[in-house]
């Protein structure tokens, strides 16, 4: 079985970190060639990295600093502890990844770059290496998913401690502050984003101490005289509490008190630093922290923990070593020259040991950021195994060039393909209306999809068709009615008729488009379509031109009216009608649309249009027409308020046309039977429009302001 490997990454790794003097003797033995771990074998192994040892000065330099004993971190070796606490829960799961055996492998990283990166190529170096989760990196920089994109983790970014830090500083009224950082990302991003939010809020920063690198005993007094120096008693911290420890032993000993510390979460909680001799200094330290929570039978497992020869238990010697200040016979630390430690039996009580790092788990954060990423990684396994032994198939098997020969691409069938043996290289096709089912492994009829009569969305339509033909009758019986009346007459009541003919026509021709298609369906619905709504907008345009030639004439009975009488109008209508016939006829004749069964998950029944450009030139005939009337309505804009024709008309051509231009993009997006409901909605949005627009107002006149109805009223502007 192929050994999988998944990284579980810490913060320092993409941080900035300090350089480890090679002098500190608790951390030698890490930059050896061979770097001591923890580690199991298993099925799948999971890699981490975690800070074990936190960066101690050169030993030379601050001999009597308390800080110098504080090289090994126990609170990082709890954190790897929970991590091997975790994959032996799940190993104990039987639900969770049955059949597979989860195996670690932890190093240190020593807080030092290079011992990180070689720890991870360590990690790395197998099969396959899944994405890097974090349990401890906050800094905002890592948000950048262009940058970062497989990057995850089980910690809030800093963005959220920020607001909160800016909150709880300007609520207690402290607007003038110092910051203190460190040369990493964590650091710099974290200031950079306080300084910005806390100057919204009117917050001055008095000044900025940036802690180096590996600082000399003149730059650890020089930070101290700046701290000391300055008015501002409040001081924001962004660093870890190893990065702080020179600085906070330095001011211990000038007995520096009365400083509000603000801490950030990276040491609020931090146990290294609850020794007494910083008790005066941090008193009232304030900050946030992770919310702690606690771990079933986590302490039972810490307190068990053994040393042993083994191999793999290298990383455990060194940490009983540390705690009880002994030397292993098959330990790894090498004794210091005049320094002779005792002997460790290997069998101390660890129960009665207070190690408020370790041993402390009451309400533990970090840790369970550790628990999680674990748990996260275990059910992503579970999602990629699909932990069912008789299920657990790879749909198709790819190799790569550049890879092992163990290590291949495990990738799903394309739709309509599947795969029924484990481990396939290649899928099968299913057969014509049949479709592949949502796992893959066997083929399915299609089901038969269009839009229907009795669908939701077909009620709707239907609904809406019928309405506008109702009221497309109800106008015509208002307008013969009154059919005598002056409003009715100006607007020329034979053309009138006749474009509420072709509105209903419309309204009608959208029926075709619903229902199962079949062969005088397909043939009949863009037709329909076509012919109705040309001859719609012909009704317009002659509307148009006559409105115009009798307000732009001097004389009642002009040359350029008798040259353009009702013979003339019903010649134009046809003239512009007839090549919208023809168009649908050639169409129809040389290549008719036919119903089709378009094969895909659902097999959509549909009209196929062998000859797409014929859609698209009776489309254009219309939009042309459409252009032609609003161009013309357009010119007549400024006649008399009353004989407002031209406005309407303008503004039903608006409508109209911002409707079809939406139409189309629309409409060749949409899958399977939204084709259809799409071009039926058009078809009645733009007849509405034309309905409302231009008969309405007529309607409004003639049946609630009949005083307005009158021959004067049609000439002049109506006064009231």
């Amino acid at each position: 079985t192929p050994i999988v490997k998944f990284s579980l990454f810490m913060q320092i790794l993409l941080s900035g970190i300090y350089n480890l003097d090679s002098a500190n003797k608790s951390c030698e033995a890490v930059f050896d060639s061979e770097l001591l771990t923890l580690q199991s074998e298993g099925h799948v192994i999971i890699g981490g990295l975690f800070p074990l040892h936190y960066l101690a000065p050169d030993c030379n330099s601050f001999l009597n600093r308390q800080y110098a004993l504080f090289s090994f971190d126990f609170r990082a070796f709890r954190w790897m502890m929970t991590m091997v606490f975790a994959v032996e829960e799940i190993n104990r799961d039987l639900s969770l990844l049955p059949g597979v055996k989860l195996g670690y492998r932890l190093l240190d990283s020593c807080d030092q770059v290079h011992t990180s990166l070689q720890s991870v190529l360590s990690l790395v170096s197998g099969c396959l290496a899944g994405s890097p989760v974090s349990y401890f990196a906050t800094c905002t920089c890592l948000t950048n998913k262009k940058m970062y994109p497989s990057f995850l983790r089980t910690v809030p970014s800093d963005l959220f401690q920020v607001r909160g830090l800016v909150q709880l500083v300007t609520f207690l009224g402290w607007n003038w502050v110092g910051t203190i950082g460190t040369t990493d990302d964590y650091s710099h991003y974290g200031i950079q984003a306080f300084i910005h939010e806390f100057s919204k809020y009117g917050g001055c920063v008095a000044f900025h101490v940036t802690i180096p690198k590996g600082p000399s005993v003149a730059q650890v007094r020089s930070m101290a005289d700046r701290l000391q120096s300055s008015t501002a008693r409040v001081v924001v911290v962004f660093a870890t509490e190893g990065q702080l420890v020179e600085l906070f032993s330095e001011l211990s000993q000038r007995n520096v008190t009365g400083i509000q510390w603000v801490a950030s979460e990276a040491w609020v909680t931090a146990s290294l630093l609850t020794s007494t001799e910083f008790h005066n200094l941090l008193e009232g330290t304030v900050g946030f922290s992770f919310p702690g929570v606690y771990i079933p039978r986590l302490k039972e497992f810490l307190q068990s923990v053994r040393p042993s020869s083994q191999p793999g238990m290298e990383l455990v010697n060194v940490f009983w070593e540390e705690l009880f200040d002994c030397k292993l016979k098959y330990g790894t630390h090498e004794e210091s020259v005049g320094f002779v430690k005792k002997e460790c039996s290997g069998f101390e009580d660890l129960n009665g040991t207070v190690v408020n790092g370790y041993t402390d788990v009451s309400q533990v954060r970090i840790s369970y950021n550790v628990y999680k990423a674990t748990y996260a990684i275990s059910h992503a396994l579970h999602r990629l195994l699909k932990c069912d032994p008789q299920k657990q198939t790879c749909e198709l098997r790819t190799f790569t060039s550049t890879e092992p020969p163990c290590c291949f691409d495990c990738l799903p069938c394309a739709d309509g393909e599947i795969s029924n043996q484990s481990e396939s290289t290649e899928c099968i096709k299913c057969p014509q209306y049949y479709w592949s089912d949502l796992k893959k492994v066997k083929c399915v009829a299609g089901v038969e999809e269009f839009l229907s009569f009795s669908d939701t969305m077909g009620i709707i339509l239907v609904t809406l068709t019928i309405l506008g033909v109702s009221l497309t009758a109800v106008i015509t019986t208002v307008f013969h009615c009154f059919r005598s009346t002056p409003i009715v007459k100006a607007n020329n009541s034979e053309i009138s008729f006749l474009l509420l003919a072709a509105l209903k026509l419309c309204f009608l021709c959208s029926l075709v488009f619903i229902g199962q298609p079949s062969v005088w369906t397909c043939r009949l619905r863009q037709a329909a379509f076509g012919v109705s709504f040309v001859l719609c907008l012909s009704c317009l345009l002659v509307k148009t031109i006559v409105v115009l030639l009798a307000f732009r004439t001097n004389t009642p009975h002009s040359k350029a009216l008798r040259l353009f009488g009702p013979i003339q109008q019903r010649v134009l209508i046809l003239c512009t009608t007839v090549p919208q016939v023809c168009l649908c006829a050639g169409w129809l004749v040389a290549a008719p649309p036919f119903p089709f069964r378009n094969p895909d998950y659902q097999i959509v029944l549909e009209c196929r249009e062998p000859w797409p450009p014929g859609f698209y030139l009776v489309l254009g005939y219309i939009g042309l027409l459409a252009f032609l009337c609003l161009l013309l309505a357009f010119l007549g804009r400024k006649l008399p308020d009353t004989f407002n024709e031209a406005k309407l008309i303008s503004f039903s051509m608006l409508i109209f046309c911002a409707v079809w231009i939406c139409f189309i993009p629309a409409y060749v997006s949409s899958p399977g039977k939204f084709t259809v409901a799409v071009e039926i909605f058009a078809i009645l949005a733009s007849s509405f429009g034309l309905l409302l627009c231009i008969f309405m107002p007529k309607c409004y006149i003639i049946l609630f302001k009949p005083e307005r109805n009158v021959k004067k009223a049609m000439s002049v502007k109506f006064v009231k």
